[in-house]
């Protein structure tokens, strides 16, 4: 058995190539070596040449059983007879439970009361014993602590442990080997584990890489950390990408990447959404929100890069059905195809007929409406509709806005 990489201050890295590389030879034949191909309507879409590593197609759905992997393969046989414990709400913890169950390891996960059902009872399906607590991730941490340190087992972190990021580090290997003459690797952030373990891999073989991180706007917690040289704990914020909805770096995670990561950059709800979206109607691949963050970025024209051989890392697809069926129509309506309008229409025979002919002229689809006389402040004699429309994008409302004001339609956009 290798050893563990070793750690060093929190003012230096804590990994090396060499612990990736070991990393790798642990997870052979036990890690789907993903697709990475070249799209080349992405390519048209950002300006640049990308390349998919799609992660979302592992065995959980996610990346994060590599790092959990091999943060079990390294312990031992007295660690391994004992158990471990993780905390999560999603797809570390689908990592830990699949790859410690199948080594015959006991493995307890601690999740909040408020994941969903789906998480819950994949977990479980796993093999994992789950304990619901607390309110949120925090609180669902220190249950997990108590429980190793009660127990005795080993805590496995989802992103702020050498071992762990040396396992995230391995998509890096499989993407120098899948990608001839790579330029650029763009990688979303949460605690920083996968970028860190990637990052190392990539600089230490190429330093003419650059490397991207991408964050969501509202947690952007290592963009603050790298600024101010130390991990800052941020306002918790809910976001789409809760994958990466993480509010404090990772004290190890952060010297790797201050190291080197070249640049980050952070994207928006709307924009994650929209990302989303085109991976789903282009690609045919479904992406969780923090599995699209980074093709949001390239979307959005939000880095340095230009023209360049570009790894786009989608991360992950574990997404709830419901949650998607909104960032669904969340990113419709970031690209104008689909809008809702409340119209004041005078309540009178006749009235709705000639709204929906104007709407029908300019191809519009109707798919709800809802009407309304005692809200809204309408006036007596008048009423209020509000129609949700399909539409071809942002130049055709444009034009069936101007078609309602040359009619003489009262109207606002509802968000």
């Amino acid at each position: 058995m290798s050893p563990t990489p070793s750690e060093t201050s929190s003012s230096a890295p804590t990994i090396t190539l060499a612990d990736v590389v070991a990393a790798r030879e642990r997870l052979n034949g036990s890690i789907y070596l993903t697709p990475c191909a070249h799209s080349r309507t992405l390519s048209a879409l950002t300006g640049q040449q990308i390349f998919l590593k799609l992660e979302n197609l592992q065995m959980t759905g996610s990346f994060k059983e590599r790092g959990a992997l091999n943060r079990i393969a390294l312990l031992t046989p007295e660690q391994a007879a004992l158990g471990v414990v993780a905390a999560s709400a999603g797809n570390h913890a689908q990592g830990v439970a699949y790859h410690a169950t199948s080594r015959g390891i006991r493995a307890i996960i601690v999740m909040p009361l408020a994941t969903p059902l789906v998480k819950v009872t994949a977990t479980r399906n796993f093999g994992a014993e789950v304990v619901l607590h607390g309110a949120n991730y925090d609180e669902a941490y220190e249950e997990a602590r108590r429980i190793c340190s009660a127990q005795n087992m080993t805590f496995i972190h989802p992103f702020d442990d050498p071992a762990v990021m040396a396992g995230q580090g391995t998509i890096a290997i499989e993407l120098l080997e899948q990608i001839p003459y790579l330029e650029a690797v763009v990688v979303p952030i949460g605690g920083g584990g996968l970028i860190g373990g990637i990052a190392c891999a990539i600089k230490e073989s190429n330093p003419n890489i650059k490397v991207i991180g991408a964050q969501t706007s509202r947690l952007p917690s290592m963009q603050m950390a790298v600024r101010e040289h130390h991990p800052v704990t941020i306002p918790p914020a809910t976001t789409i990408a809760d994958g990466i909805a993480v509010r404090r770096a990772g004290e190890i995670t952060l010297p790797v990447i201050a190291r080197y990561v070249d640049e980050i950059v952070t994207v928006d709800e709307d924009e994650i959404a929209s990302a989303i979206l085109v991976l789903l109607e282009r690609e045919k691949t479904l992406a969780e929100g923090a599995g699209a963050a980074g093709l949001a970025t390239l979307l959005q024209h939000r880095t340095s890069l230009n023209g360049a051989r570009t790894a786009v890392i989608i991360g992950g697809g574990n997404i709830d059905v419901t949650l998607l069926s909104r960032i669904i129509e969340r990113g419709l309506v970031q690209d104008g195809r689909m809008i809702r309008l409340r119209i004041h229409l005078l309540d009178k025979p006749g009235a709705l007929a000639e709204l929906t002919k104007l709407i029908a002229h300019h191809r519009a689809n109707i798919v709800d409406t809802l009407y309304n006389r005692a809200y809204y402040g309408v006036n007596l004699g008048d009423t209020t509709i509000d129609i949700t429309l399909e539409t071809r994008g942002r130049e055709q409302v444009d034009q069936l806005l101007a078609a309602l004001n040359e009619g003489g339609y009262v109207h606002s956009r509802v968000l």
